[in-house]
């Protein structure tokens, strides 16, 4: 009977493995742990590698009172937008702390020098603040924010009014002459100040069509030929036939319920591998060595 060369290095290599194994009394030897960690003993590096699925668990219920601060801190933003309405302050450098706080005016809009922020999403009151949102809504229709010169009219200074959403179509003024109101009137805005720009926008440009990405006061204002102050028109502040308003969004990034799930997750898995490690796989050694002897 011929034996075809592989098979015949085949039953050479189990002859060798069974030569090891065995001992020359016949004897099964108990195998050597040759690998980190291998005794049965949890011992320091076992307990060093417990602190993994600990710590993790920790900075996930961190994460947690970090989720409910922010929630507090949105809601409490949403309720300085519908405080009370105090007067425009003289300093200017105190409008830092006044953001998302209504001032009352009274002046005159100059038409002639709109200014255009988008293209934007209309976005109306309503959501759920509880889910950390802004309490805003976007229709996904898509327009611009009509920004004006507003002159004051108890002083020579002019501010900067975000009196509202129009769509694309409505971008002309002649098209929305019906709400393009004269004459000197008092309206309540919500103080805002530059809007951070995110990492993938183009920079903002002085452009022909007087359009802009982002809100970026010291520019606009700069185009303006208006001191840097800007103000979100309020929804009841604005006429029929005005561009819609109240376009003021609480932006405050909420990722926490994400690092939550992070942490946890990680926290579980390291968990199952350190307890099959240091727990399951030296009962499963313990056992077959048992069964050999």
């Amino acid at each position: 009977m011929w034996i075809r060369r592989p098979q015949l290095q085949r039953l050479l290599n189990l002859q060798k493995v069974l030569r090891n194994f065995f001992s020359s009394d016949g004897r099964i030897q108990k195998p050597k742990l040759s690998y980190p960690g291998g005794s049965d003993k949890i011992g320091a590096y076992g307990y060093f590698l417990l602190t993994i699925p600990a710590v993790t668990f920790g900075l996930g219920t961190w994460q947690i009172h970090r989720w409910q601060w922010k929630l507090d801190l949105i809601k409490s933003l949403l309720e300085k937008t519908k405080a009370d309405p105090v007067e425009l302050p003289h300093d200017l450098s105190e409008l830092t702390s006044l953001e998302y706080k209504p001032v009352r005016v009274r002046g005159s809009y100059d038409h002639s020098r709109e200014l255009y922020i988008g293209p934007r999403s209309q976005i109306v009151q309503g959501g759920d603040e509880e889910l950390g949102r802004s309490g805003l809504l976007s229709t996904g229709r898509t327009g611009v924010q009509v920004v004006t010169p507003f002159q004051l009219a108890d002083s020579d200074m002019e501010i900067l009014v975000n009196r509202g959403w129009v769509p694309m179509a409505k971008m002309d003024p002649s098209t929305r002459a019906k709400g393009q109101i004269e004459g000197e009137h008092e309206i309540v805005g919500v103080v805002r100040i530059t809007e951070k720009r995110t990492q993938f926008m183009p920079a903002n440009t002085t452009s022909k069509k007087n359009l802009y990405l982002y809100r970026d006061v010291k520019l606009l204002s700069g185009v303006a030929g208006t001191a840097p102050v800007f103000l979100d028109l309020t929804v009841e502040c604005a006429p029929p036939g005005a561009p819609a308003a109240g376009q003021t969004r609480v932006t405050l990034r909420n990722e926490h319920l994400s690092y939550i799930a992070t942490w946890y997750c990680l926290s579980a898995f390291t968990s199952v591998m350190w307890y099959r490690r240091f727990v399951v796989l030296p009962r499963i050694r313990a056992e077959a060595l048992g069964r050999l002897r």
